[in-house]
Parts: C-alpha cells; structure tokens; sequence
C-alpha cells in the first residue's frame, strides 16, 4: 500500500523560499503521477502542480506559475516542490497526493481520486 509522507514545510517572510519534499514507501512511485494540493483555513482545496508518472508534462495553477517548481526522482521515490518568491496567500497545509487512474496521458493537478499524504504547514507571514 502506497504511503506519502510530506515534509519541509515552515515559517518564512514573504518572498522567501522552501522546499517541500514527498517521499513515497510501499509501491514504486513511477506507478503514480503526483500533485501537490493546498489548503487554506476556510478556503476550498487547490491544485498547485502535477508530474507525471516518469517526470514532464508538468501542469502549475496560474497563481504559482513561474514561482513554483515540481520534480521527481523516482529512484529516491521523492517528489519536490521549490516555492519561491512566496506570498502571504501561498500559506496553507500542502498535501502530496498520487492520482488513483495510472492510465492518464497526462498529470491532473487535482485528480478525482488520489491517495493522500497527512501534509505539511506552510506559513508565509513578516
């Protein structure tokens, strides 16, 4: 049984930067395309990145684009995400999540069904 766990979340001043990590146990992680998911107190669930199965096709949400950077290695079966420049409003727990369907063509940044890590907290506040 594939088990997530996320790490590398923090406090930081606005226009900081961190690196969370994912690192996946039980099932080969190339099975998987991965997303990172955030949620904010109060606010629905957000799709942030994908990757797909064996890396590419990266998919980022417009409010992180060109800030944000998703990559995989699947022989450490761990997947990242670089957040740079960040903003008050990237505060939030971030989720690691394996999208259930492995036959997509490409990466869902929200997938339907998914497999979820417990996340970790981000705090972007001066």
């Amino acid at each position: 049984q594939l088990q997530l766990v996320e790490s590398g979340g923090g406090l930081v001043q606005p226009g900081g930067s961190l690196r969370l990590s994912c690192a996946a146990s039980g099932v080969a992680l190339d099975r998987y395309a991965i997303s990172w998911i955030r949620q904010a107190p109060g606010k629905e669930r957000e799709g942030v990145a994908c990757i797909r199965r064996w890396g590419g096709g990266e998919k980022y949400a417009e409010s992180v684009k060109d800030r944000f950077a998703i990559s995989r290695d699947n022989v450490k079966h761990t997947v990242s995400l670089q957040m740079n420049s960040l903003r008050p409003e990237d505060t939030g727990v971030y989720y690691c999540a394996a999208d259930s369907n492995p036959y997509r063509p490409s990466c869902t940044i929200l997938p339907p069904t998914a497999s979820w890590g417990q996340g970790t907290q981000v705090t972007v506040s001066s």
